[in-house]
């Protein structure tokens, strides 16, 4: 294990939420549209806490989205501003709990603050992991081209290079496809 299940989580669930957004490089629509694609999200990675299933929270979910994709591209000095930032913006207190499958992990915000807040707060508790461990570059983009996803790398010898296994089986057939050419 790299890093601890909740850290490991939190890159993911952070990693998912970026990956709803439209895509200029592979043409990906919006896939947060709807109060019901936010109340999914919560649910599939069995957040916990308050959801309003507002409008405004939707829009506020979508700019903390904006700033983790962000996230994904800083070097390491501005990766820690943004979470120290992060961290001050939502008066993190951390605090270990025990609740679901999870065992002992970290809360670092209230229940009740806002979920945009949580979720850039609990990346921000999780990059501070990345960081310290010098793992800044488990923070990937996906190589495929035409796919701008972003991955967190958690392989032991941290060779993954795509966001799944449609854009590793894409460039590993074009890959093929260019061998055999060059051979004819």
């Amino acid at each position: 294990m790299l890093f601890t299940h909740d850290t490991d989580l939190m890159l993911q669930c952070a990693a998912a939420l970026v990956n709803t957004a439209p895509s200029d490089a592979s043409g990906e629509p919006e896939r947060l549209l709807s109060q019901d694609d936010l109340y999914r999200y919560f649910h599939s990675w069995q957040y916990t806490g308050a959801l309003l299933g507002t409008e405004a929270e939707l829009q506020e979910v979508r700019a903390i989205r904006s700033r983790l994709r962000r996230a994904w591209q800083l070097d390491t000095e501005a990766l820690v501003a943004e979470v120290n930032l992060l961290l001050q913006e939502g008066r993190a207190l951390p605090q270990l709990v025990n609740h679901s499958d999870l065992g002992w992990h970290v809360h670092a915000t209230r229940a009740d603050q806002p979920f945009a807040v949580r979720i850039g707060v609990e990346f921000a508790v999780a990059a501070i992991d990345v960081i310290r461990a010098d793992g800044i570059n488990r923070l990937r983009v996906c190589e495929a081209d035409g796919c701008d996803d972003v991955l967190v790398d958690l392989s032991k010898n941290r060779s993954k290079r795509f966001c799944g296994t449609t854009c590793g089986n894409r460039e590993n057939v074009a890959a093929y496809r260019a061998r055999q050419r060059a051979a004819d």
